[in-house]
């Protein structure tokens, strides 16, 4: 007969933790991976957007790479959707998904209001530094608009729309399909996980 005070005794150096707290290890350690991804992809955007030599005046060009970024940036959630439903922790993918798509939608038209801004100073109520610009695309995302920077010309309020516009679709859709990818990636976990 087995002793249960013996059972009971916390593990022996050399034995391996008991399943459920492997599985947390492995959750924290995947979380903490999710947060460094997003953190160092952050600030790597953040980085390129201070550094890259965005001095030239805006031209028909940079309509077209702004253009081609907001198809990068579709692209790059497209794929992002398809990792997830794949992924062993579909939620965390989400997390990392979207803290690496809002921070290159709001770095490309901070880019292009920059830009906007020097082929024609007389777009906003006053000369934007690349940070005035990530400020007036953040305020213009969160809907806040206080109001201290405005966009003046048609191309400063077109370019302005189409962040907004983008913006809703971002949190809106956006949601609804990580949402959707979620629950597809956990419904194939608990299909591919064996009985026991």
């Amino acid at each position: 007969m087995s002793d249960p005070a013996a059972s009971r005794t916390p593990d022996t150096p050399g034995r391996r933790p008991p399943r459920r707290d492997r599985e947390r290890l492995v959750l924290r350690s995947a979380a903490l991976m999710v947060l460094a991804r997003a953190v160092l992809v952050t600030t790597g955007l953040v980085t390129a957007y201070y550094l890259l030599p965005l001095d030239a005046r805006a031209t028909g060009m940079t309509a077209v790479l702004l253009g081609l970024g907001l198809v990068g940036v579709a692209l790059f959630f497209g794929w992002e959707v398809w990792a997830i439903v794949r992924s062993p922790y579909p939620r965390l993918k989400a997390v990392e998904a979207l803290t690496i798509t809002l921070p290159l939608f709001l770095l490309l038209f901070a880019g292009a209001y920059y830009l906007l801004d020097r082929s024609d100073p007389r777009s906003f109520t006053e000369p934007l530094t690349r940070t005035d610009a990530l400020y007036f695309a953040m305020t213009t995302f969160t809907t806040v608009g206080y109001g201290d920077i405005t966009a003046r010309s048609q191309t400063g309020r077109v370019l302005a729309m189409l962040q907004m516009t983008g913006g809703l679709l971002l949190v809106g859709v956006a949601a609804r399909v990580l949402t959707g990818a979620i629950q597809a990636g956990l419904r194939q976990q608990h299909r591919d996980r064996p009985p026991g």
